[in-house]
């Protein structure tokens, strides 16, 4: 069995991924009833009850025999100690933690070059402990924020040590992009630093907007409220099931945080879990990354909630099929079937069929535009263990060119700040920051982008189907 890193960087980092955990105990908690460390528990956890030597171990309710495969990171210690006080503090190896005081003031230079070089030897020491515990370390995750100092400077940072020091494992970004009216003034500057970084180092990123989130929450509370049968919220929804892990009362956030664990949940299913269609996670970069910078993949979960009227199995599961490439349910803004498909994941947990998923893909496919060159590419996996609460759900993960507006507005913004130099002199009076990574990193967007506009300018001159290879029997 293969084991995952998760590294938390930054305070969202560390909300989302503490999200995640949560969550993923419950999971194993459902099917685990009898709380035995299996393969299952050792892709994510680690077992530190010595006399059980892979017999009885505790899960969901007494868990102080595992303990996270995760790495936690932040200049300012609040959340990682308000982890550290709820109810998982027993899951994190304090050896696995690393916190500062004083934060990196929302400024990317200083969370990349300060701390990442006066915290370097540190981290890469917690790292390589982290890959020693694993038996055959199959993926890193990791989890940042775009906008601020410590998630998008000090994150990309840790990216770029997870390349030099395991180049041979897999790297996949999570990364919360900041809205267009975010209250972190310099959030243009830090994003725009951080997705080069991106570009160059990440083997896959999944992009999500805070926007996005916001949207799709009040959605769903504006559902809540119709009161029809058809329509009600169960308490146990993906959405609406308490902050996890975290003391205190529900924070705004917390739901919107929900979300991005489920990604994740999704995404790690068929390591944690078995299926009758596995997908190994190296096999995302390999199938749906067809040239190395345009790993961007734009996730798309449903359902988002649970409804109590759950009759008509076959029109409710056709339904989360349609809806994975509706631009409701997408974790970006924007509209996947106004542009281009390079290559399209879909990983279904449940109770659902081989043959429900090749039914859906083929009635989904006339509508959706893919690269002449690749009509053929759908990556897809089935894991038999749902969510809690679920009876299925589906993550789509699209390498589609409709990433490009959310990069597009994000230079814009970044332009608009860069022209007046406003606030610029923060960055340049950090040791090792030089205007010329403003220049290089906003260079680095544009040619991003104009890779996108090549592909989107031959969607409409599909080639004539060539002759095809006829294999020797």
């Amino acid at each position: 069995m293969t084991q995952s890193v998760v590294v938390q960087v930054g305070q969202c980092g560390n909300q989302v991924g503490c999200r995640f955990w949560d969550l993923a105990l419950r999971e194993h908690a459902h099917v685990n009833k009898r709380g035995v460390y299996d393969e299952a528990l050792s892709s994510f956890f680690r077992n530190m009850d010595s006399r059980s030597d892979g017999g009885s171990c505790s899960v969901g309710g007494k868990i102080q025999h595992l303990k996270a495969r995760a790495v936690l990171v932040d200049m300012e210690e609040g959340v990682v100690n308000e982890i550290l006080q709820g109810p998982l503090r027993e899951v994190f190896d304090s050896t696995q933690l690393l916190t500062d005081v004083s934060g990196s003031g929302n400024n990317w230079a200083v969370g990349h070059m300060t701390y990442g070089s006066a915290y370097r030897e540190q981290i890469v020491d917690k790292l390589r402990k982290a890959a020693e515990h694993c038996d055959c370390l199959q993926c890193f995750f990791l989890i940042h924020s775009m906008g601020g100092g410590t998630g998008s400077g000090l994150g990309t940072r840790v990216l770029s040590l997870l390349e030099e020091e395991f180049p041979e494992v897999c790297r996949i970004v999570t990364s919360i992009y900041p809205s267009a009216e975010d209250d972190v003034i310099t959030s243009p500057y830090n994003s725009i630093l951080a997705m080069k970084e991106l570009t160059e180092h990440a083997d896959c990123v999944l992009p999500v907007e805070n926007q996005s989130l916001v949207d799709i929450v009040d959605k769903i509370k504006r559902m809540s409220h119709v009161g029809r049968t058809s329509s009600v919220i169960k308490t146990d929804s993906t959405v609406i099931s308490g902050q996890g892990g975290l003391s205190g009362a529900e924070k705004p956030f917390d739901a919107m945080n929900n979300i991005v664990a489920n990604l994740l949940l999704n995404i790690t299913s068929s390591a944690r879990f078995e299926g009758s269609l596995n997908m190994d996670l190296n096999e995302i970069a390999m199938n749906l990354v067809p040239f190395p910078r345009l790993h961007y993949l734009v996730p798309s979960l449903t359902p988002l909630y649970t409804l109590a009227d759950v009759s008509v199995p076959t029109r409710r599961l056709d339904q989360m099929f349609s809806d994975a490439f509706s631009k409701d349910h997408q974790l970006i803004r924007a509209d996947p079937k106004r542009s281009l498909y390079l290559a399209c994941a879909l990983m279904v947990r449940g109770d659902v069929q081989v043959s429900d998923l090749r039914r859906n893909i083929e009635r989904l496919k006339p509508s959706l535009p893919f690269v002449s060159w690749n009509q053929e590419g759908w990556k897809t996996g089935l894991c038999s263990v749902p969510p809690v609460g679920h009876s299925h759900s589906l993550l789509a993960l699209a390498n589609n060119t409709c990433v490009k507006p959310t990069f597009t507005e994000l230079r814009e913004r970044f332009t608009k700040l860069y022209r007046k130099k406003a606030h610029l002199h923060h960055y340049l009076n950090v040791e090792g920051m030089e205007q010329s990574f403003f220049s290089e990193a906003v260079s680095s967007l544009s040619s991003l982008i104009e890779e996108y506009d090549h592909l989107d300018a031959t969607k409409g001159r599909l080639m004539p189907d060539a002759p095809r290879l006829s294999i020797a029997r």
